[in-house]
């Protein structure tokens, strides 16, 4: 999929650990953790909007695109 999750990274700058993270926007570590490894099928917006309050940054900053045809044929 060319939607990278970048949540992993976030945390690490924050300093925050998944079950503080998870406190602050009120979802289970398991969802959260979905979404963290990358396995997550979509996000709302409403808990981006949490991520984005909790970690002081930009839905940018946690979701990234990357175009798999271009990735291709840069090899």
């Amino acid at each position: 999929m060319p939607i990278i999750v970048n949540l992993d990274v976030m945390m690490a700058k924050r300093k925050i650990s998944l079950n503080e993270l998870s406190e602050r926007v009120d979802l289970t570590l398991s969802n959260l953790s979905i979404l963290k490894t990358g396995k997550a099928k979509a996000i709302r917006f409403s808990t981006l909007d949490a991520i984005c309050k909790a970690l002081d940054c930009q839905p940018g900053d946690i979701l990234e695109y990357i175009d798999d045809e271009k990735k291709v044929t840069n090899r």
